[in-house]
């Protein structure tokens, strides 16, 4: 595997793969099997597969948020690694956001429910990182969780919106024995909340009604964010403790 540290040097290895199946997935980083998921399809469905690690700080509204991601880069190195990965790239803020931010990408309807209701600016930081990496790696495939929903519709209609040429595919969400979602936060839960944790998707898979959802949940202890029927899914984000938990699943 090849790390790649520089936009300039992938472009240059990038001119020699031309014509070439590359599939990419790209994340922040603290990787676990959710992120491992999507690795596999990529290595299993492309000659090349490209991973990029850069924890984005234009999708973070809480400063407390983005100084407590958790960060583990050797140990992911070597996952991506052993898991066939070609190359990956490690980007600097400097320059990826070389123009200081000034310009972005915003979508000015489905990002503004949900996690972008309460989350000001944290969509248009994705979609714009996102655009930036597709560019760059010039991917045939990019490959994204359902975890993250709205994201992963956000990114595909952004896609198809600025006809670019990478297809986005969405891969399910990847649970833990509980349910749990996997996600890196999830090793941010407080011991006495961890037994807690997969109510949140117990309760959303369960068929009650929304109202009686909610308070199932916040009698288990969590502070309810947001737990809405629609699009034919119930998604949820509530905090347990000091960490935010997503989920959805389809009615």
């Amino acid at each position: 595997m090849k790390i790649i540290k520089s936009i300039a040097e992938w472009r240059k290895i990038f001119r020699d793969l031309q014509g070439t199946d590359v599939g990419f997935v790209p994340t922040m980083g603290f990787l676990h099997q959710g992120h491992m998921s999507l690795v596999e399809k990529s290595v299993a469905e492309n000659k090349i597969t490209a991973v990029s690690i850069f924890v984005n700080p234009t999708q973070f509204n809480n400063q407390s948020d983005l100084d407590s991601y958790p960060i583990d880069l050797e140990r992911d190195r070597q996952m991506l690694l052993e898991a066939g990965v070609d190359y990956l790239l490690e980007p600097t803020y400097d320059e990826l956001y070389n123009d200081g931010f000034r310009y972005q990408v915003c979508e000015n309807q489905q990002s503004l429910d949900l996690c972008g209701a309460k989350r000001e600016g944290h969509f248009t930081g994705v979609l714009t990182v996102v655009m930036k990496l597709l560019n760059i790696t010039k991917a045939t495939k990019a490959y994204f969780g359902e975890k993250d929903w709205q994201q992963l519709q956000l990114i595909s209609g952004m896609a198809e919106a600025f006809f670019m040429d990478t297809q986005i595919v969405g891969c399910p969400i990847v649970r833990e024995d509980s349910g749990l979602a996997l996600s890196s936060r999830n090793k941010l839960i407080a011991e006495d909340h961890k037994a807690i944790a997969p109510s949140l998707h117990e309760t959303i898979s369960s068929g009650l009604p929304v109202d009686e959802m909610k308070t199932a949940l916040e009698e288990k202890g969590f502070k309810i964010d947001y737990l809405k029927e629609k699009d034919g899914r119930i998604f949820v984000a509530a905090f347990l403790g000091s960490v935010r938990l997503i989920d959805n699943v389809k009615l």
